[in-house]
């Protein structure tokens, strides 16, 4: 879907929106989540690591807001979320009825893509982030590359999404600015597609997640010796993969690793959830506090535990201050990261 025509087609009118927070807005913030349902959008496919956190995270969310509301999932993947998010800024409602897990790039594609600058992140209200996220390159066994420096000398031909998503943005830079040969295919609707693009031989390799490697659905083919880690891509390694170096290891070249800092920096807030601008502020700060209760809450810890997934989680406050160092970033970075997010 062009990101767009949702802008121009998405259904409800703000009108509406403003009609229905009038009414509602006599209601305290328990009373308003007695009687409705909330959804939460996931803008990613199912199966995939966005989807896993957010079904986990659900019930415990549910538990903290006041009236303890129904939450269901709506998955609506597309365009690397800006599907989500530009609906969440401009027609989804307005009351705190909706939700959305949104993607690390929304925070900064909207300075370097022409496409997507309609959505301004600095306008919705951010709730906080789950964790702290760091990517990888992983290949198949039977692929050609086994160590960081291959990456260099041979080509690994990786499966990605969409082309404004991490997993083909990163990989693109990797190959511009430090010399990697990956051959990226895009196109594929999610992470189970790749997976199963990796097993039928279609591509050799991808790029995911820590917590994908540790919990997610690849977790298995890493424990059974079929996925292997090659290098991590991240703003600092991951302790999980301790002997696995980090790709800003392979440059010292400091207008390079401003590049990387700037397309890294929202790994920080790995997984954000946010909600619609002008719903009202009671609902906002119980929203809010509801997140931040959830993602300590014993159980939810216990339970990511058990899953092997980390959870480092910041405030709605610590998001916007991320969001805030990117629209800070110096214009000739900004520039370098547009050339890489054109279209050739």
């Amino acid at each position: 879907m062009n990101v767009i025509n949702a802008f121009r087609t998405s259904g409800l009118t703000l009108a509406l929106c403003l009609s229905a927070h009038s009414v509602a807005s006599a209601q305290t913030v328990e009373e308003f989540y007695k009687a409705n349902t909330v959804t939460l959008v996931v803008s990613a496919a199912p199966g995939g690591a966005a989807d896993f956190f957010a079904r986990e995270f659900l019930p415990y969310l549910s538990k903290y807001i006041p009236g303890q509301p129904k939450i269901i999932v709506e998955n609506q993947p597309g365009a690397g979320g800006m599907v989500t998010a530009l609906q969440l800024q401009s027609t989804r409602p307005r009351d705190g009825t909706v939700i959305a897990l949104l993607q690390r790039n929304n925070m900064y594609l909207p300075l370097v893509s022409e496409e997507n600058k309609a959505f301004d992140p600095r306008q919705i209200k951010w709730l906080g982030s789950l964790n702290k996220e760091n990517y990888t390159v992983a290949a198949w066994d039977s692929a050609p590359v086994k160590k960081a420096e291959d990456l260099f000398t041979t080509t690994l031909k990786i499966g990605s999404t969409s082309f404004a998503n991490e997993n083909r943005t990163f990989p693109a830079m990797l190959n511009q600015y430090f010399g990697t040969k990956f051959d990226i295919v895009t196109g594929y609707e999610g992470s189970e597609a790749i997976g199963l693009a990796m097993e039928r031989g279609e591509v050799q390799g991808r790029m995911l997640t820590v917590n994908n490697l540790t919990a997610g659905n690849e977790a298995g083919w890493v424990k059974e010796g079929k996925l292997h880690v090659i290098v991590q891509v991240g703003v600092e390694k991951s302790p999980a993969f301790p002997d696995v170096p980090n790709i800003t290891e392979f440059s010292k070249d400091p207008e390079v690793l401003a590049l990387a800092n700037f397309m890294f920096a929202p790994l920080n807030a790995g997984r954000p959830f946010a909600v619609p601008p002008g719903i009202p502020e009671d609902r906002l700060a119980a929203l809010r506090k509801a997140f931040d209760e959830a993602a300590a809450d014993p159980d939810f810890l216990a339970a990511m535990k058990k899953m092997n997934s980390s959870v480092e989680p910041i405030t709605g406050q610590e998001v916007e201050a991320i969001i805030a160092s990117l629209y800070a970033t110096p214009e000739s970075v900004v520039a370098k990261v547009k050339a890489l997010m054109t279209p050739q």
